[in-house]
């Protein structure tokens, strides 16, 4: 999406497969582009715009109350993708968040401009997909929704949306339509729309690209709109089957992140020593990472896109989340468990949806498949590890791992979750094996009638309470994953004996990922309050900021502004003030 370089292969003699330079640059600035829609009869919301040199003070600040009023969005002029965006809910707060959203803003895209604008309550992201020829022709391609966000991010799109109707869609599709000629669109287009709960919707920008949502597009028309955006940039004209388009069906597309959703949606690294999704009819998967690729902090931390076609939404959402649940994806942490739980929810499952819909349903609940799924797989996994040392024993392989001469004592292994949500909700499992009965504790509670049928270091097969589970197990180094119908699992293998200088002292602040050091806020001998920012870290071109984790004194500060740090990577220390 850049106008200069479009502009630079013309120049050049290379056809440069996109919409022509003015284009883009048209729709380069967001605020150029609502100021062009308006003049179109495209709706638009109030706003107004602070340019990258401009201060932002009270008279302005003044001014966005007045005209817009609160709550109010803050967003960058030249950039997407939920960088630069703030929510402001009163006056008192506006200059910091003007000037964290500049910040972010100038580091992802390079320019410090941003725009203020009305937020809608309980918004729908609605998109409609344009394709426009060098003859003239310019159609849409219906809508997709895409309102299941976190962060300002999709994660969850589909086509067609839930709620449109066809008078609707056809006020959607003219909208767009009118975007694209007022612009001199050329190729494929994403014209983007915030829509209210009576149907009002007003024009957000236009992406002048295809958007990684695609291909639900694809899979509801029948199109391939990569092979499309081709023809049209040899200057071929629309053929019939896209200028007389029809829907059929429906898809549902779900994007599979490295994050800690526990964490707070923090990006996750690592390698990736398994990446398995099963190969069902009407499941399409388009990934950019296979088994022993690594995922790294340079990149943008989506795996794979996971799209599912069925003749109706119910079916689609069925077969998606059917994919997911039985992928294995191990190495990193992943939203897999938040996707499955979200597309099995009564109200998503009902159409009931806006952009926030995840910040009213908490994410341990659409996770919690089943209340037991850490317990069974801890016992799995414990029993896969006794069953991996057995085979390994050249001398009396039928004596248990840890045998000693104390016939009636359990065997006992600890694990940690993996999720930096759940660091200190160790799991100690303690079992002794009869025949194929075995009596297993989890954390102090016992796993009731547990039957053991066949157990291997890769895979146990167990009952539990009267049903029945069959566990896969694999194992990195001291990681651990287990996956099952009740989900995945993810461990660290504790050691039996922790070295105390592993751990970390009472008050210190780690760094819950990589990144680099952006700001310190507090210099050694500060006083600090509970959840006071102290350190500013970004990660993936999103800042996060790490906070007190208890008031004090600031006894250390071990980083300074730009520096490079690892996930754990100890950045301060705090310590309870003296008589507290």
């Amino acid at each position: 999406e850049n106008a200069d370089f479009a502009e630079a292969c013309a120049e050049a003699g290379i056809t440069f497969i996109g919409p022509p330079p003015a284009a883009i640059r048209a729709m380069g600035s967001k605020t150029a582009a609502k100021q062009l829609m308006a003049e179109a009869g495209v709706p638009v919301l109030p706003g107004i715009v602070i340019d990258e040199n401009q201060e932002f003070g009270a008279d302005l600040a003044e001014r966005a109350a007045g005209d817009i009023g609160f709550p109010l969005l803050v967003k960058a002029a030249y950039g997407g993708g939920g960088r630069g965006m703030r929510i402001v809910e009163s006056a008192d707060e506006l200059e910091s968040t003007v000037a964290a959203a500049r910040r972010e803003a100038v580091s992802a895209f390079g320019n410090g401009a941003v725009f203020l604008e009305r937020l809608v309550i309980r918004p729908r992201h609605i998109e409609v997909q344009v394709f426009a020829d060098s003859q003239g022709q310019v159609v849409h391609l219906f809508e997709r929704e895409c309102s299941i966000q976190r962060r300002y991010q999709k994660i969850i799109e589909e086509a067609p949306s839930p709620v449109v109707d066809e008078e609707l869609r056809s006020e959607l599709g003219a909208a767009a339509v009118a975007a694209a000629k007022a612009i001199g669109y050329v190729g494929a287009g994403t014209v983007e729309f915030v829509m209210d709960p009576s149907g009002e919707f007003y024009f957000l920008e236009v992406n002048t690209r295809l958007q990684v949502e695609h291909p639900v597009t694809e899979l509801v028309t029948g199109l391939d709109l990569v092979k499309l955006q081709i023809a049209v940039a040899e200057g071929e004209p629309l053929p019939r089957s896209v200028t007389e388009a029809r829907l059929s069906g429906h898809a549902i597309e779900a994007r599979l992140y490295a994050e800690d959703v526990a964490a707070g949606y923090l990006p996750a690294t690592g390698d990736l020593h398994l990446f398995e999704v099963p190969q069902l009819p009407g499941l399409r998967v388009d990934s950019g990472v296979r088994s022993g690729s690594q995922v790294s902090v340079h990149y943008d931390p989506m795996l794979a896109k996971v799209i599912a076609y069925g003749a109706t939404r119910s079916e689609a959402a069925r077969l998606l989340s059917r994919a997911l649940s039985e992928a294995r994806v191990h190495g990193v942490v992943t939203n897999r468990d938040l996707l499955v739980g979200v597309l099995r929810e009564e109200e998503f499952l009902a159409g009931q949806i806006d952009t926030g819909y995840l910040e009213r349903h908490s994410a341990a609940d659409l996770m919690a498949a089943d209340p037991h799924r850490d317990q069974i797989h801890a016992a799995a996994v414990a029993l896969a590890d006794q069953a991996a040392r057995r085979a390994a024993v050249a001398e009396l392989p039928g004596l248990p791992s840890g045998w000693r001469n104390v016939p009636n004592a359990p065997q006992w292994a600890s694990y940690a979750p993996a999720s930096a949500g759940d660091q200190d909700a160790e799991l100690s499992v303690s079992y002794r094996i009869t025949g194929s009965s075995a009596d297993v504790t989890v954390a102090g509670v016992p796993l009731g009638n547990v039957v053991l049928h066949s157990c291997t270091r890769d895979q146990v097969d167990l009952v539990v309470d009267g049903t029945r589970h069959r566990v896969l197990v694999a194992r990195a180094g001291d990681e651990r994953f287990a996956d099952s119908r009740l989900g995945a699992s993810h461990f660290i293998e504790l050691p039996r004996f922790p070295d105390a200088a592993d751990e970390a002292a009472a008050g210190s602040l780690l760094a819950p990922m990589p990144g680099t050091v952006v700001r310190v806020e507090v210099e050694a001998g500060a006083a600090v309050e509970t959840g006071e920012v102290l350190v500013v870290l970004e990660a993936m071109k999103m800042e996060h900021a790490v906070r007190a984790p208890q008031g004090g004194v600031v006894a250390e500060v071990k980083v300074a502004a730009g520096d490079t740090v690892d996930q754990g990577t100890l950045l301060a220390v705090v310590k309870e003030a003296e008589g507290d």
